[in-house]
């Protein structure tokens, strides 16, 4: 078999709510070539890791592979026994997921889950695992590769767990990875970090692999060719250039299009006079308050911010830079040490339980993770009727009715008030998210991270979703993100955190542009281009100038 990887007529089949059953994959053929990396692009629901676990061997719950030949290899997964299937699963191919926080088990060590494909498998004795552990560290840029091994998994970083994951997946020398969304979830600079440090290790280990994104400028770094799919069907196939440069089909076209953020600047209301938020030297951290009066980790250094009624005001910077502890902190779910917030002009108290119900209720938070955010066991009615009986006292029909106008507010169907959030897509899920806090009718928005887990088009949705509802119920908004290009798009002012301080604040159009701060300069020059070539070349540039680094706020 000229290919490592040949897919024939994939069929795949999942069960509705009502036990029916419907294709979901529908007549796929894939190649991938030894040595080749292929990524898999689409929207939500498109298909793209269901494709990619069928590679494995694997359906989901609720999933079942009908028809079609899956081989690997020379081994049809589709066909074999489990057993078998399970024998290949580490060696021939391997997987890497989106989180690694969740593929880690947190009272074990790294270097014990890293190696533990190699005792399996019995792969290797266990001091040949350690070395080829720690070899693999070396390669993915991991600092201290001899000694990270002894931590345990809350004791690195996010992009360093990430890497770590990789490792996991490489140590049993598959010919196969499959990538699943790896760098989602990270900032620009770890992302690239990470990528670099996976393009260099798959080049060395001369393995193939399948890499599932739906960010076009990641696959444009990373692949040799992509497939576009949508429905659970290709769209088209090509080789990486040709697709970004000269897409053939309308719906790559539209994923291209999604990738770019329409319109300039908003034009914003003229300042009323009184800020509608106004934060002033706030100081927050973890752990007990020493004798100095200030918690063991300080995450927040005296960091002073103002938002504007009818503003959006964007916070962005690399990740354990303070971003999410002060949208808690503002929201009242942490206390702070020192400092002051103000809403309306009124002092907000430090935290919640001592805030009045309209304090609350004007100023509410939407978290990044849907899935954690929302009550597994709630339908998506009980979610919405909630906060319309705390905050409004709404029970029986007005409490039905303000659920229905809440899933009209957000574009969601009414009958899936009778879902559960298990049941409901990613996009689904954080349109819920969003309008449970618009239950409340605030004035101020806290959007931590909102799009961060969505494809392209499903973000661009729900970011146009958000400027329908500013201009409708005259709403403000923070955002946090590491969406770079998002928050230029859509704010009016953006402030730049490093280390627990926030070093700078400008206006979008001046962000990353000569004469403002070297750390705004690096962000701005870290955002991926939808250039095959662009990685490659950003090694080979000069260094961005230094700057005083702060200590790191947090561990």
């Amino acid at each position: 078999m000229a290919n490592l990887v040949e897919i024939r007529g994939l069929r795949v089949e999942a069960r509705t709510d009502s036990g029916r059953r419907v294709e979901i994959i529908r007549g796929v053929d894939l190649d991938v070539a030894p040595g080749e990396i292929l990524a898999l692009i689409g929207e939500s629901g498109s298909g793209k890791t269901t494709i990619a676990l069928t590679l494995m061997g694997y359906a989901r719950p609720g999933c079942r592979i009908v028809g079609g030949s899956v081989h690997v290899d020379g081994h049809d997964m589709a066909a074999l026994p489990e057993a078998a299937r399970a024998a290949l699963r580490g060696t021939t191919v391997a997987y890497i997921p989106q989180s690694a926080a969740a593929a880690f088990n947190p009272a074990r060590t790294v270097m014990d889950q890293v190696t533990e494909v190699a005792r399996i498998h019995d792969l290797m004795p266990p001091e040949e695992a350690r070395a080829r552990a720690v070899a693999l560290f070396r390669a993915l840029a991991l600092p201290e590769p001899e000694t990270i091994g002894a931590r345990y998994p809350h004791q690195v970083s996010g992009g360093q767990l990430q890497r770590l994951s990789a490792a996991m997946a490489l140590i049993g020398r598959p010919k196969l990875v499959i990538f699943d969304e790896p760098t989602t979830a990270l900032d620009v600079t770890t992302q690239i970090e990470v990528l670099r440090a996976f393009k260099s290790v798959m080049k060395d280990s001369g393995a193939a692999g399948v890499y599932v994104s739906h960010d076009l400028a990641v696959v444009a770094q990373v692949a040799d060719r992509i497939t576009v799919l949508k429905g659970g069907a290709v769209q088209e196939v090509g080789a990486t250039a040709q697709i970004l440069s000269a897409p053939a089909h309308p719906y790559t076209r539209a994923l291209l299009d999604a990738f770019e953020p329409a319109g300039g600047p908003r034009a914003a209301p003229a300042p009323s006079g009184r800020p509608l938020l106004a934060v002033t030297d706030l100081v927050a951290g973890y752990g007990p308050i020493g004798r100095d009066g200030r918690p063991a980790v300080t995450a927040l250094k005296a960091v002073s911010l103002t938002v504007e009624r009818g503003d959006n005001l964007g916070i962005i910077g690399e990740s354990g830079c303070g971003k999410s502890t002060l949208a808690r902190v503002i929201a009242g779910i942490i206390a702070p040490v020192s400092g002051s917030i103000a809403f309306d002009g009124a002092p907000l108290a430090p935290g919640l339980r001592a805030r009045s119900r309209d304090a609350l209720r004007r100023l509410q938070i939407v978290f990044q993770l849907a899935d954690t955010a929302l009550n597994p066991a709630q339908s998506v009615g009980d979610i919405l009727g909630r906060p319309l009986t705390f905050y409004h006292g709404r029970r029986g029909r007005e409490r039905e009715a303000g659920v229905d106008a809440l899933l009209d507010m957000v574009r969601l169907p009414r009958a899936l008030r009778h879902r559960l959030p298990e049941e409901l897509s990613g996009g689904q899920k954080q349109r819920v998210n969003l309008a449970r806090a618009l239950a409340a009718e605030p004035e101020l928005v806290i959007c931590d991270e909102i799009t961060s887990a969505l494809d392209t088009v499903v973000a661009a949705a729900i970011i146009a979703l958000l400027g329908d509802l500013q201009r409708e119920l005259g709403l403000s908004y923070i955002f946090i993100s590491h969406d770079l290009s998002m928050v230029r798009s859509i704010c009016d002012r953006i402030a730049v955190m490093y280390a627990g301080e926030k070093i700078e604040e400008l206006a979008p159009a001046a962000f990353g542009q000569a004469g403002t701060h070297a750390y705004s300069r690096l962000l701005h020059a870290s955002m991926p281009k939808l250039d095959p070539g662009w990685l490659d070349g950003l090694a080979q540039q000069a260094e961005p100038p230094a700057w005083p680094a702060p200590a790191p706020a947090v561990p």
